[in-house]
């Protein structure tokens, strides 16, 4: 009798966990992963702070180091040095031609005393009041002026000539250096370390006092409020998922219990793959199948590389 209740239990409690077994099997299976972003050195230098650990939630456009820019800081003052000295190069052109048209002002001045000179001459020659002599030095006089003012006249055309040619020369150097400038302020800017997206830090790479190059690595990190399911399905399943889709992703939690979570599809592949060596499908003589993503909101458990599976609703 004993022996006979004995088998009773056991078969009914295999029973119930094959029921139980039956219940949670899954449809998809596959691994949790994250978009990393690897955030690396903008400039070349010396870190002088890196305020970060790993396990750090940073804030996007945060800034969590610098980057030595006191080099950018001396290549930008001597940029804007050279450029002083073209606007120096500039000003000194500008006094010769105020010079030359103050010249030809006292001229004109003159000219006009030395023709109200000759008028009055010739009304003393009708007078028989003056010679002739000396309104033929008058007109001489007045052609003298003409002349120098003439002259004047042509040495501000040269010297607006030379200083339009110099204004180009210094207008073709001085573009480049205020662009010059203009990068050298855009990298000094870029040598503070900013953090590009909200996120946890998965690994760093650097620390303050190091050397680091453009393009150097510093830390890595990934947006872990939503992490991604990457799982499979064969070409039968196909016909079952569609974007968008809410699923139920099961975790385990102990060895005998699941933690169950919403998932929305969010990709699925549209060209076929050999079953990854890692990763079984409720078919397992499947060779070929497809690869889906399904968006999975972590309440903190659910960790990159952990193992994961799906049933359709």
């Amino acid at each position: 009798m004993k022996i006979r209740l004995f088998l009773s239990v056991a078969l009914l409690g295999g029973f119930l966990s094959g029921c139980n077994m039956n219940n949670q099997s899954s449809d998809a299976s596959g691994t949790f992963e994250a978009d990393e972003v690897v955030v690396s050195a903008e400039v070349p230098g010396k870190i002088l702070s890196l305020n970060l650990d790993e396990g750090s939630v940073l804030t996007k456009d945060s800034v969590v180091g610098v980057i030595d820019s006191v080099p950018l800081m001396l290549q930008k003052q001597q940029v804007e040095a050279t450029i002083g000295a073209l606007h120096q190069k500039t000003m000194n052109v500008q006094p010769q031609v105020k010079l030359l048209n103050d010249q030809i002002g006292v001229l004109k001045v003159q000219l006009d005393n030395a023709m109200h000179e000759k008028a009055r001459l010739e009304k003393l020659i009708q007078a028989d009041a003056a010679t002739t002599k000396q309104l033929d030095d008058q007109n001489l006089q007045i052609d003298v002026l003409k002349k120098q003012i003439s002259v004047n006249e042509q040495q501000i055309k040269v010297q607006e000539t030379t200083t339009g040619t110099q204004n180009s020369s210094i207008l073709s150097e001085y573009k480049p250096l205020t662009k010059s400038v203009a990068q050298i302020n855009d990298q000094i800017r870029r040598a503070n370390i900013t953090n590009p997206i909200d996120g946890t830090v998965l690994t760093k790479y650097a620390m303050a006092g190091e050397i680091t190059t453009a393009g150097k690595a510093l830390y890595k990190i990934a947006d872990l409020s939503t992490i991604t399911l990457r799982a499979y399905i064969t070409g039968t399943q196909l016909s079952q998922v569609k974007l968008g889709q809410n699923v139920t992703v099961l975790v385990d939690s102990t060895y005998a219990t699941y933690r169950k979570y919403n998932g929305v599809i969010s990709m699925i592949s549209d060209k076929a793959e050999f079953t990854p060596k890692t990763i079984q499908t409720k078919d397992e003589r499947a060779n070929l199948v497809y690869a889906i993503k399904i968006l999975v909101k972590n309440d903190g458990y659910l960790k990159i590389g952990m193992y994961g599976e799906v049933k359709f609703n």
